[in-house]
């Protein structure tokens, strides 16, 4: 212990997670483990299959194949850590490799939010004005608005982590979390939080109603455009495409929307656990499988890819 701040004592803080499952800590760790080297592989065969494949090589393959990135990113600043607590009895982390950890989960988190609006836009682009699709989303812009996209989620997660590393942490060091995430560490500050907790919960709104508020309207548009189409495969195809765009961003927002933009609960986080595995290890699962399972390209590029494979071996 010494200062921080002045009024900063706590160096380190010790991560509960699943401490309370004591007699489950190695079926979690190989549960786990093997999640994350499925995200791992799935991710990493979506942005093969697009790089190698030229009949992906378009804008909406291209954003597929920087979200599958960010999403590997982002499960690489927890899980990794996870695995390596739950075979540890000693579950500490420092107070700065946990305001580290914390900034890079929120950009992340926040520059995933922003690129799951920007596959939007460019559904909206390419089913309401399919002629000038290419036009519209050409390289520059594309780029521009993933770009952007990171700026914007590092910048909300600079301003975030350091609102919070502000705080005076003088007592309590125990977070009732598996990483360290807003709210559980802000429990912790010794001092009156509201004012910093309303603009975080600001700058949530921000990041997830925003973009999901733009989506919607995208859909609209969308769906109107899809009902005015006179054939039945038509509009099947149409639908087909947005299929995969909207399951993902169900499951994202809906599950970023009930940790972050809810009152605030002095209660046992035990439920917000449950639920930030969800966002946190089955999302980054989801957006790769739903993209391969769902979507008829992905499907044929792969095989493509692997006959290659194959053939080149054989060879």
């Amino acid at each position: 212990m010494h200062s921080f701040n002045k009024t900063t004592v706590v160096t380190q803080f010790i991560l509960v997670g699943f401490s309370s499952l004591k007699e489950l800590q190695l079926l979690l760790f190989v549960l786990f483990l093997l999640l994350y080297l499925t995200i791992l592989l799935a991710n990493a065969t979506i942005m093969v299959v697009i790089r190698f494949s030229r009949t992906l090589h378009t804008p909406m393959y291209g954003l597929l194949f920087i979200l599958s990135f960010s999403e590997s990113c982002y499960t690489f600043v927890i899980i990794p850590q996870l695995l390596v607590h739950l075979l540890s009895a000693t579950k500490t982390i420092s107070f700065t490799a946990c305001t580290t950890q914390l900034f890079f989960f929120l950009g992340f988190a926040c520059t995933n939010c922003f690129l799951i609006a920007v596959m939007g836009y460019d559904r909206y682009v390419a089913i309401c004005h399919p002629l000038r699709y290419t036009l519209i989303m050409n390289k520059t812009f594309g780029l521009g608005l993933v770009s952007l996209s990171a700026f914007t989620g590092f910048l909300i997660a600079l301003v975030a982590t350091n609102l919070i590393c502000e705080m005076p942490f003088c007592g309590p060091n125990k977070v009732n979390h598996y990483f360290c995430d807003m709210a559980p560490v802000i429990k912790l500050a010794c001092t009156d939080t509201h004012v910093k907790e309303l603009a975080l919960f600001s700058l949530s709104i921000l990041v997830i109603m925003v973009p999901f508020l733009l989506i919607l309207i995208s859909y609209g548009f969308i769906l109107n455009t899809i009902l005015k189409i006179p054939s039945a495969e038509g509009k099947r195809k149409a639908f087909a495409t947005c299929a995969s765009h909207l399951t993902v961003v169900f499951v994202h927002y809906g599950c970023a929307s009930i940790i972050y933009l809810r009152p605030k609960s002095k209660s046992a986080s035990d439920k917000d656990q449950l639920v930030a595995v969800t966002y946190t290890v089955v999302t980054p699962l989801l957006n790769p499988l739903v993209y391969s399972l769902r979507n008829q390209e992905v499907k044929t590029a792969l095989k493509r890819v692997l006959r290659k494979s194959v053939n080149t071996k054989g060879g």
